[in-house]
């Protein structure tokens, strides 16, 4: 079954660091570089977004693959979902690193996640679970709707749980991946040391390089 899960994508998208610390985050970080010529989008088709869902835990193998039968007997439907879902992502992104500059997130974009978790909040029941009690999601049948409404209702509580003063944008070029920094000090300014981090070093260790020959 792993093996089918991860044949559902082609791309990095069921490969991706999950360094956001939350669902919605993580979803935000399908994407990086927006606005440069290095831009990468990791959701091309429907089947990369139920890819990043699985790697993410937010979908379990058997719903991933029910849903990837789904799509190919709906692609056109499919195709309108990816849609709403990279909407969802970049109205996230622009949330997310409003806050994290400290700057009021725009009204426009907060009533469209109002839309989506409405959406959600439509199919989402409590049910009881071997732990105690969990979410689920039904509205009769299957929807390809469904990895959408999970990550509504994790940018739902992380709005309202916070700390959102720990929401934060990586400091690396061409990255702005976000993450909610859980660290003791509150000081981490990458989304992973051994990448953005260490780029950023060799940058300053090439630039000191390069003026200390110029001089």
């Amino acid at each position: 079954m792993r093996r089918a899960i991860a044949s559902l994508s082609q791309g990095r998208a069921g490969r991706l660091p999950l360094v956001g610390g939350r669902l919605c985050l993580d979803f935000v970080n399908t994407s990086s570089g927006r606005g440069t010529s290095s831009h990468k989008d990791h959701l091309v088709g429907y089947n990369d977004l139920l890819a990043w869902a699985h790697h993410a835990d937010a979908l379990s193998s058997t719903t991933a693959l029910e849903l990837a039968d789904l799509t190919a007997r709906k692609p056109a439907a499919a195709r309108r979902v990816l849609a709403r879902a990279v909407k969802l992502r970049e109205i996230l992104f622009r949330i997310v690193t409003a806050l994290a500059r400290n700057v009021p997130p725009a009204p426009e974009d907060l009533a469209a996640l109002n839309t989506y978790l409405m959406a959600a909040n439509r199919s989402a029941r409590l049910a009881r679970d071997r732990r105690g009690f969990a979410w689920t999601w039904s509205s009769g049948s299957l929807q390809l709707d469904l990895p959408l409404w999970l990550i509504a209702r994790s940018a739902a509580e992380v709005l309202t749980a916070g700390p959102l003063e720990r929401l934060k944008s990586c400091n690396g070029e061409a990255c702005g991946w976000v993450f909610l920094d859980e660290t003791r000090n509150g000081r981490r300014r990458w989304c992973e040391m051994e990448v953005c981090g260490s780029r950023a070093k060799m940058r300053r260790f090439r630039a000191r390089h390069a003026a200390a020959h110029a001089a």
